[in-house]
């Protein structure tokens, strides 16, 4: 059985959505918030490279010009 959203499913199953339409919609739901998360994830640590880079860079490029 894979992760669902319980409120979800609960809110459509209240509006008379078929069970199987509910459960499916709700376990549709659940994988693309687990696949929104590992994004944000990888979007931080990209913030963190890009952060480090624009520092190194910076720091030669002084070193460099001040010489």
């Amino acid at each position: 059985m894979s992760v669902m959203l319980g409120s979800l499913y609960d809110a459509l199953r209240s509006a008379n959505v078929p069970e199987e339409k509910a459960r499916s919609a709700a376990e549709e739901v659940a994988g693309f918030k687990a696949t929104l998360s590992e994004l944000r994830a990888e979007l931080q640590v990209l913030k963190w490279m890009v952060g480090a880079n624009i520092t190194l860079t910076v720091l030669v490029l002084g070193g460099l010009l001040w010489r």
